[in-house]
C-alpha cells in the first residue's frame, strides 16, 4: 500500500517550507511497503547548523498551521541531523556533509521516490 494523500500532503507542506528557506537539497521517500511505523520519509538539507535549526522550525511550523503535530524531535541541539518524527511523516534534516556520508536515499533505494511541487522563494 503507498502512503496516503494525507501523509503526501504534509510532506508536501514541509518540502515547502524548506525550500522558502533555501534548504540545500529536499527529497521525499515512500517507506510505506517497508517499514510499519511510517510512510514518508523527507530528507532535507542545510548548510550550516543555524540553516538546520531554522529549516527544522519553518517546517514545524508550517505543519503544526496545516493541524499536525510533532511526536518527537532529536538531535535539534546538535544540528547535524535532527530526526523529526509525525508519525506517518519522519523529516530527516542534515548539514551538507552528513547527508552526503549518511546517503539515506541510497540506503532506501528500493523504495519509490516521491514527486514533491515546491516553488522556488521569490528573489
Amino acid at each position: 500500500m503507498a502512503a496516503s494523500e494525507e501523509t503526501l500532503e504534509w510532506a508536501r507542506i514541509a518540502a515547502q517550507a524548506a525550500a522558502e528557506l533555501k534548504a540545500t537539497t529536499i527529497a521525499a521517500i515512500d517507506v510505506s511497503e517497508r517499514l510499519v511505523l511510517t510512510e514518508v520519509f523527507l530528507v532535507v538539507s542545510g548548510s550550516s547548523d543555524r540553516q538546520v535549526r531554522s529549516l527544522v522550525d519553518a517546517m514545524d511550523e508550517a505543519l503544526l498551521k496545516a493541524g499536525v503535530r510533532r511526536k518527537r524531535r532529536e538531535g535539534f541541539d546538535e544540528a547535524h541531523w535532527v530526526l523529526v518524527d509525525y508519525g506517518d511523516l519522519v523529516v530527516h534534516v542534515q548539514q551538507d556533509e552528513d547527508r552526503e556520508f549518511y546517503a539515506l536515499e541510497r540506503l532506501w533505494a528500493d523504495c519509490p521516490s516521491i514527486g514533491l511541487s515546491v516553488e522556488a522563494p521569490r528573489a
